[in-house]
């Protein structure tokens, strides 16, 4: 077949096509406005909780902010003059995806409160059940559920024995009071390290309880002026400058460290050693806060007032480990009972479940767990051999490790909508990448990987189930040009049905 992918700007709608997209976070908001421009608008964005916004929904807990530049965290199409600080708190970034979704008026496409649950390919179609009762069949779906949306809870001898209040940082009790309160905080990644200094002046105290210790970085936090917020505003450009500015910044720096680059590397440790050594007074809390792994192997953490909160007269550091939870607290292995009222379990995500806990099958019957028994794997991070006409956003190996997650959706929208306008425009019927490319693709990430941070010996949530880092190993330049066009040699195409 002579096959070329029409542009977005020429799209001939030959083909009536029903779409799925499932999940109403960043990349589902995204979805439902590049469809509508494209002229499509059946389709419905199946979502499991009761609003949109994803991650930013589901975490509300006190100092919640984001670690990319408010600037370069936006869509590029959607630029906003009014954050109020360079790097925005959570419930900021919040407003802004209900905002934009507002403007596309993308909620009459949601139906809330209905987890997708199952998936099959049956004779060309995806057949689609909802745990809310809804049943649909599609040509294609996109599965836009997001990385870190499954809460991991710590397996701790007693957790259900504990009288007080319990809970994940992200299924924060918007309504508990922690004024005079004695919390335990789990853990020391970023949301633990936010939490702690928005907390402790109004807690009787806080302990965190740390069994790694964190590379720190400052970072200048300007507020924008009501001046500067005004001129963005009457200069759009502005803004386009401050996005390409920070684009740049991150691909010059940060994201070239973590592939290798030693230099880049050295900057990161030697910034976060001096944080440490200037801001921690206390020699034996300074030791106990320094992390023994190269900085930037985990993701960074970045806080100007984390090591002043640790040193606060009401702020604990254990790093004992816990050998229980009981009714009144945690016990330590040292034998100490902590007394508490609440213990926040700031223990992450599991991070490589994707579309997990759908039951998907493909072609053939074969199921998602089948399919990734041996982990989770993709070709470009977007498709998968056996389950054609079914596209990931944010899908194992995305570069959500290097740079800013939204700058990465929309290329690979604009690559899937490539391989999505073939079927539009009733050249084939569906698609699929080979299972021999993929396989290649694959071993050529995990060959890559091989001198980056990810692998220099520290436990982190980038490594999958088998070890293996499931981020991308190269330059966000190689991302942005591999993701550019596909290669369309790669790929199974099922010719087009004759119509009568």
């Amino acid at each position: 077949m002579d096959l070329s992918a029409p542009s977005l700007d020429n799209l001939e709608s030959k083909r009536h096509l029903r779409f799925a997209i499932i999940g109403a976070g960043m990349s589902g908001i995204l979805w439902a406005i590049k469809l509508q421009e494209a002229g499509i608008t059946d389709f419905t964005i199946y979502e499991k909780a009761h609003k949109l916004g994803g991650t930013w929904r589901d975490n509300r807990y006190p100092g919640l902010s984001c670690d990319v530049p408010s600037q370069l965290y936006s869509y590029t199409f959607e630029k906003n003059a009014n954050w109020t600080k360079r790097f925005s708190p959570g419930g900021e970034i919040q407003e802004y995806f209900e905002g934009v979704a507002a403007k596309y008026d993308v909620e009459r496409f949601v139906k809330y409160n209905n987890p997708v649950e199952s998936l099959e390919y049956t004779d060309g179609k995806w057949h689609l059940e909802t745990g809310g009762g809804i049943s649909d069949v599609v040509d294609i779906v996109i599965c836009a559920t997001g990385v870190l949306h499954h809460p991991r809870y710590p397996e701790i001898e007693g957790m259900d024995t504990f009288r007080g209040d319990a809970f994940h940082s992200a299924r924060w009790k918007d309504d508990l009071d922690l004024t005079g309160k004695r919390v335990a905080v789990i853990g020391t990644g970023s949301t633990a390290i936010q939490i702690v200094p928005a907390i402790v002046d109004r807690v009787e105290e806080v302990s965190l309880f740390q069994r790694t210790a964190q590379w720190v970085m400052t970072f200048p936090n300007p507020e924008y002026t009501d001046e500067e917020k005004a001129d963005y505003a009457a200069h759009p450009e502005k803004l386009d400058e401050a996005y390409d500015t920070w684009k740049k910044h991150f691909s010059d720096t940060f994201a070239r460290a973590v592939i290798g680059d030693q230099r880049e590397i050295e900057k990161i440790a030697e910034r976060a050693e001096w944080n440490l050594n200037v801001n921690v007074e206390d020699e034996e809390l300074r030791e106990k806060l320094r992390p023994d792994y190269v900085a930037a192997c985990k993701r960074m953490v970045f806080s100007n007032d984390f090591y002043p909160a640790m040193q606060k007269d009401n702020a604990n550091l254990v790093t004992e480990g816990i050998e229980r939870i009981e009714e009144n607290g945690i016990r330590t292995t040292d034998g100490k009972l902590h007394e508490l009222d609440v213990i926040v379990y700031c223990t992450g995500f599991y991070p490589h479940v994707f579309m997990k806990p759908m039951n998907i099958k493909g072609k053939g019957g074969i199921t998602l767990e089948q399919k990734w028994e041996n982990g989770a794997e993709a070709y470009r991070s977007v498709v998968m051999p056996d389950f054609p006409n079914l596209f990931m956003m944010i899908g194992p190996n995305s570069p959500i490790g290097n740079f800013s997650i939204i700058m990465v959706s929309e290329l690979q929208l604009d690559y899937i909508m490539q391989l999505v306008n073939l079927i539009q425009t009733g050249q084939i019927d569906e698609v699929e990448p080979k299972q021999d490319v993929t396989d290649r693709y694959n071993q050529s990430i995990r060959d890559a990987m091989e001198g980056t941070v990810w692998v220099s010996g520290c436990r982190s949530w980038y490594l999958d189930q088998n070890g293996n880092p499931a981020t991308w190993p190269w330059t966000i330049e190689r991302y942005i040009e591999e993701m550019s066009k596909p290669e369309l040699a790669d790929f199974v195409m099922a010719p087009a049905r004759e119509t009568a």
